[in-house]
């Protein structure tokens, strides 16, 4: 019989934790399923779906494919309709199905650490993950939004969307230094973009979300752990958006813990 295929898709790929994470949960669950990174380039998603046999159950999406992901599917959920972005395709009979699991994964994260409700947020970067995090942070209750970056021209797509959710969004340079705490402060840049103002960053927060995991532990990271401040980190997120994508693809739960056991062992051995 067949073996049930699944997969991450993206480029570079090698990088990904994605193998680690799904591998583990299979083993846990009993499952006789491979789960393979695949490298694939931008433009290349929609010739690679209509090549893939009926073994192939459902893929993990990551830059720079998130978008096509979205518009290669035949059913969106919900946060892709508002988004445009999908990071998960699931098989169906009527084609591919396309859902954005960082949104609730990166809620159920800061549920995790009892962060429920916002209502100022700091966002360093404007880019996708910025935009993903712009509307969980509306989810939450924030009314004010500060994007940090280093552009303000690429910042005013990301800036229109967060006035659209409700949010008043102001814009800064990403070295200005912050004139007030915030509850929630969101770094999405790697790590040489906020090099030296770790510290700031971290003052200023009530609580820390860091996307970036390269280095781990990052900067950002080691301050907020320093001062004590509540954190999210992007294993974390990574953890819990992969439990709903599991769901999807099997069917079956898994804990977050065990996902993110799996990823840090992978770090640990690189």
């Amino acid at each position: 019989m067949t073996r049930t295929r699944c997969g991450v898709l993206g480029s570079p790929i090698s990088h990904s934790l994605s193998p680690a994470m799904h591998r583990a949960a299979y083993r846990e669950l009993g499952l006789d399923w491979e789960y393979q990174a695949i490298e694939i380039g931008a433009g290349g998603l929609e010739h690679f779906l209509a090549r893939c046999d009926d073994s192939w159950r459902g893929f993990s999406v990551t830059a720079p494919l998130k978008l096509e992901a979205a518009a290669a599917a035949q059913h969106k959920s919900d946060d892709v309709l508002k988004l445009s972005v999908a990071n998960t395709l699931i098989r169906s009979a009527a084609g591919w199905n396309a859902s954005n699991t960082d949104v609730p994964g990166a809620t159920s994260a800061l549920h995790a650490v009892g962060i429920n409700r916002v209502n100022t947020v700091r966002i360093y970067g404007a880019g996708a993950t910025a935009i993903s995090m712009a509307y969980v942070a509306s989810k939450l209750g924030a009314t004010q939004l500060e994007l940090r970056v280093r552009n303000r021209g690429t910042a005013l797509e990301t800036a229109a969307f967060a006035q659209s959710l409700g949010l008043n969004t102001e814009i800064a340079a990403i070295t200005d230094e912050p004139a007030a705490s915030v509850d929630l402060v969101v770094t999405t840049v790697p790590a040489p973009a906020v090099a030296g103002l770790e510290h700031s960053i971290t003052a200023t927060a009530n609580a820390v979300f860091d996307v970036v995991y390269d280095p781990w532990p990052t900067p950002v990271m080691v301050s907020a752990q320093h001062d004590g401040t509540p954190l999210v980190t992007g294993i974390d997120l990574l953890a819990h958006q992969a439990v709903l994508q599991l769901t999807a693809m099997t069917g079956e739960t898994v804990s977050p813990d065990l996902l993110t056991k799996a990823a840090l062992t992978e770090l640990g051995s690189r």
